[in-house]
């Protein structure tokens, strides 16, 4: 939502990860080249294509949140996702466009979600109209 324009408070960063043990290794690769945690090792494949798609991964110092996910239930998967290159402090970044965003989150119960729809639903007119 940040490299859209909507800037909120969030308490953690959601990946998607199209599952494949060598995805899930670059994922750990990247995650133990910031934080020396053993508890890194404890993200699977297996898990994320399983039952419950979603790991939780919290650094050891509680200052990173990140929800990594394969799946939201039937809904949307990895190759669901149109996903456009973007720069972010500085930083290569690969992110869901807004017209994705707005899919996810339109029909969802969460409060935050709905709010989050209807500011994609303005932005996407807005960029229509220039």
């Amino acid at each position: 939502m940040i490299v859209h324009g909507r800037v909120r408070a969030t308490r953690d960063v959601d990946i998607f990860i199209e599952v494949d043990e060598r995805n899930v290794q670059q994922l750990k690769r990247a995650l133990r080249s910031v934080f020396d945690d053993s508890s890194i090792e404890e993200i699977t494949a297996v898990d994320l294509a399983g039952d419950y798609p979603a790991i939780r991964y919290v650094s050891p110092d509680g200052s990173l949140v990140v929800d990594i996910i394969a799946r939201l239930g039937e809904a949307f998967d990895f190759s669901d996702i149109e996903a456009q290159d973007a720069e972010l402090e500085s930083a290569a970044v690969r992110v869901a466009t807004a017209e994705t965003l707005l899919r996810m989150k339109r029909d969802t119960v969460r409060d935050i979600d709905r709010l989050d729809a209807a500011w994609l639903r303005s932005f996407l007119l807005a960029e229509e109209s220039d």
